[in-house]
């Protein structure tokens, strides 16, 4: 899929920004994967989603190798000041909501693409990790972090900005085509 395709399905999906995305650009690296392992968010070693069930930095580079092309998709919310946790909520929500769309448009289309999201995957109110596999692998989400990037260095690499200024908050996640 080119980059005009993609970029049109993401504006028609709600999303406030994109961006061509080169794999290639994408660098994976063990400290993000150090920060999951803090568990500041709770969920490592709870999904399959998430370090360590997501799979090792190889293993997910040889993922992304194979892709040729992607895009940067954004949600850009507004907030009422900086401890607008509410505003910060809602954005996160329409983020998630669009990205699935996108990613179910793409798989409707039989659009060969590698989903990488924000956050850990919401597919299940109960994850089976680590004792039964996962129930969805076709539509399990991992995020740009358990991949071990830092997002905004995604984003400068690409020529996306990362901040928006005072009182905004931006969600991103990517798609990679083969």
């Amino acid at each position: 899929m080119d980059y005009a395709e993609a970029a049109a399905l993401a504006e028609a999906t709600g999303f406030t920004h994109t961006g061509p995305l080169d794999p290639k650009t994408l660098v994976l690296k063990q400290e993000v994967r150090q920060m999951c392992q803090a568990n500041t968010c709770g969920q490592y070693g709870k999904r399959w989603s998430c370090p360590p069930g997501c799979g090792t930095l190889e293993e997910l580079a040889a993922q992304i190798g194979a892709c040729t092309s992607g895009i940067l998709v954004q949600t850009v919310g507004q907030l009422e000041d900086s401890m607008d946790w509410e505003g910060m909520m809602e954005a996160e929500a329409r983020h998630k909501k669009h990205f699935l769309q996108m990613y179910e448009s793409l798989r409707t289309r039989g659009v060969p693409v590698l989903a990488i999201g924000a956050g850990c995957c919401t597919q299940c109110k109960t994850c089976s990790y680590p004792d039964a596999p996962c129930r969805f692998p076709e539509k399990m989400v991992r995020s740009m972090e358990a991949f071990g990037m830092v997002v905004s260095e995604a984003c400068k690499a690409n020529h996306l900005p990362y901040y928006y200024g005072p009182d905004t908050i931006a969600y991103t996640s990517c798609f990679l085509f083969e």
